[in-house]
């Protein structure tokens, strides 16, 4: 068993406006950059497909999915809020995005592959229940998690979310949660304002939300002690039967959207360390899932170290 790939180009048809950073050129350097590694055909490839809107609505509501569809299909050129650009095809596609990584999670729990990484957008890790934010429509790695533990009986699964913004959207959907353990490391103060090291989650999910705010200037020495001394323990203590990551590419030190200094380097780092304790937990299942990520070439270089890690080269 290898790593799976989840791209297609029709990804790219969800445009956002000129001067947009989420844009598609995006999934074109990620592209470029794995098509060009040695173990590029080797790649167990996934593609994308509809779902069954049930399991949108696991996290996402009708009357919000509906809304989405309307707006959109009116001609609308935002979402909710000015961040989250749009165009006629950004439903389908955002639908598409969502089936993708469905298809990414019966591959894995089928064992067609052991770990995965899913090359979409739009992403998701911003979208709350009722509102599309920060370029996201649907939160790709929420539903994800609730369909593993509907479709294939997962019991728990772990969240980490290495994004530089705070996925204020995933921590909404399971803060009241203690079978999903949410992760999470980013600026702070930064967009979205939430992710202060207080919220720890809400009644039952009390201490399964685990938020470290990174200052600005931070860079790989702050963020792999974060790692070895927090994020590794509370995953070992929880134990959970699959691990996802929300993998943005943003806290480079090259991004035009943070002020976190990471080198391309370190995300091999963080995918070595959550792959070791798969291997403990989680019969070495993993499922990544692409987040932010601004400049071309670091977002590039990104995603190619944690993949050589994911193949393990």
């Amino acid at each position: 068993m290898g790593t799976a790939y989840l791209y297609d180009p029709l990804y790219m048809k969800h445009r956002t406006g000129y001067g947009h950073p989420e844009r598609p050129e995006r999934l074109a350097a990620i592209n470029d950059a794995i098509m060009g590694a040695p173990y590029y055909r080797e790649l167990v490839r996934i593609k994308p497909s509809l779902p069954e809107m049930r399991y949108i609505e696991m996290i996402h509501s009708a009357s919000y999915i509906q809304r989405v569809m309307k707006e959109i299909m009116s001609g609308v050129q935002y979402l909710d809020s000015m961040d989250t650009g749009v165009c006629q095809e950004s439903f389908d596609i955002a639908l598409q995005a969502v089936g993708g990584s469905l298809n990414m999670c019966d591959a894995i729990m089928e064992g067609r592959a052991t770990n995965g990484f899913c090359a979409i957008r739009p992403p998701g890790h911003h979208a709350e229940k009722d509102c599309a934010a920060g370029f996201c429509i649907f939160n790709n790695i929420a539903i994800a998690a609730r369909y593993l533990q509907s479709k294939h009986g997962i019991g728990t699964i772990a969240i980490v979310d290495w994004d530089v913004h705070h996925g204020n959207g995933t921590q909404h959907s399971f803060e009241k949660d203690n079978t999903i353990l949410y992760i999470s490391l980013h600026q702070f103060p930064h967009y979205p304002g939430t992710g202060a090291s207080s919220e720890t989650g809400i009644g039952a999910g009390k201490g399964f939300t685990l938020n470290i705010p990174m200052h600005a200037g931070c860079g790989d020495r702050e963020y792999l002690e974060a790692f070895r001394t927090s994020i590794i323990p509370r995953i070992d203590e929880f134990k959970p039967e699959i691990i996802l990551i929300s993998a943005g590419f943003d806290a480079h030190r090259s991004d035009p959207l943070s002020s976190i200094r990471l080198s391309s380097e370190s995300f091999a780092e963080f995918t070595v360390m959550l792959k070791s304790a798969a291997e403990r937990h989680s019969k070495s299942r993993i499922i990544a899932f692409l987040e932010g990520g601004y400049d071309l070439n670091a977002l590039a270089g990104g995603v190619i170290n944690m993949m050589n890690a994911l193949v393990g080269t």
